[in-house]
């Protein structure tokens, strides 16, 4: 993967380039579609500012860095290859999205409060739900131990092949989250005034994916 970075093995170098665009065009494609950390980066955007959000960008970094962590010593496949294991994720992750659509129902409209920096969620609360949504993703999971394989490159060294993986796709997830609050930000004026039924609508959209996560096949 990208051995002209590492300057090794020269001979594949153009092989080892269009593998990186193809895996960077999947794992751009798998962040643009909505999941829970982008909804959750939308959230804490319009509910506490970019500062803030951050910190729940940086937990579903190492959120997704775990995951792949963990493909690469095997227990995704043991994840992939157990239906039952699986069928038990799923409800934890929906359980826990249900949870957390629950918590944002309930918190105060951004008019009730400071700020966007005020003291619904602290920074360490705000980082462990990023973290929790990304390790409780089935489809962040799957997406690594069914297409993780496919990128690799016999002849050259994996630990650097997932290193690379690794940085890409938690380079191009933080960028498209960041965008997301950035823009989610710019509505805190009309969330002074709507904020606590905004809330609801997150919170019921967080509820409905916790819900319909594990009843899908």
């Amino acid at each position: 993967m990208l051995t002209t970075i590492c300057g090794q093995y020269p001979h594949t170098e153009l092989v080892e380039l269009g593998t990186w665009l193809l895996y960077t065009a999947a794992a751009l494609g798998l962040s643009l579609t909505p999941g829970p950390n982008g909804l959750l980066a939308l959230t804490h955007g319009a509910l506490y500012g970019v500062k803030k959000t951050s910190f729940t960008i940086a937990g579903g970094a190492l959120g997704f860095t775990v995951i792949i962590a963990l493909s690469l010593f095997g227990i995704g496949a043991l994840l992939a290859a157990s239906t039952e294991v699986l069928i038990v994720l799923k409800w934890i992750g929906g359980a826990y999205l249900v949870w957390l659509g629950i918590q944002v129902w309930r918190s105060p409209a951004v008019g009730a409060t400071s700020g966007p920096s005020g003291t619904v969620a602290t920074r360490v609360t705000v980082f462990r739900q990023g973290l929790l949504a990304a390790i409780t993703n089935p489809k962040g999971i799957l997406f690594f131990v069914a297409f993780l394989p496919q990128f690799l490159v016999t002849d050259s060294p994996l630990l650097i092949q997932f290193a690379v993986m690794t940085v890409t796709f938690v380079g191009i997830e933080i960028i498209t989250e960041t965008l997301i609050a950035f823009g989610s930000e710019k509505v805190q004026p009309f969330l002074a005034k709507f904020g606590k039924r905004v809330n609801q609508t997150f919170g019921g959209i967080f509820i409905a994916i916790g819900i319909a996560l594990p009843l899908r096949g």
